[in-house]
């Protein structure tokens, strides 16, 4: 099991050398990961403050009960 933080909330846009724009997927919540699909409207209402949980088809499932300052790095 792994988990991985993502705090972005919405996609980076890329320009590709031929002149075309694409979104990179920074919330981690893309079925198309790593192109961005639109998934990152789930994160409209998460609190900055909490870390959420989500199951690997993007539906949240949960929330730690600690803040995320109280989250220890190891």
């Amino acid at each position: 099991m792994r988990i991985v933080i993502h705090t972005a909330k919405g996609p980076k846009a890329y320009k590709t050398p031929n002149g075309e724009t694409i979104y990179i997927c920074m919330c981690g919540l893309s079925q198309t990961y790593p192109i961005c699909h639109g998934d990152h409207a789930r994160t409209r209402n998460e609190e900055d403050t909490k870390v959420y949980i989500y199951d690997q088809q993007g539906n949240r499932i949960g929330e730690f009960k600690e803040s995320v300052d109280n989250l220890r790095k190891v």
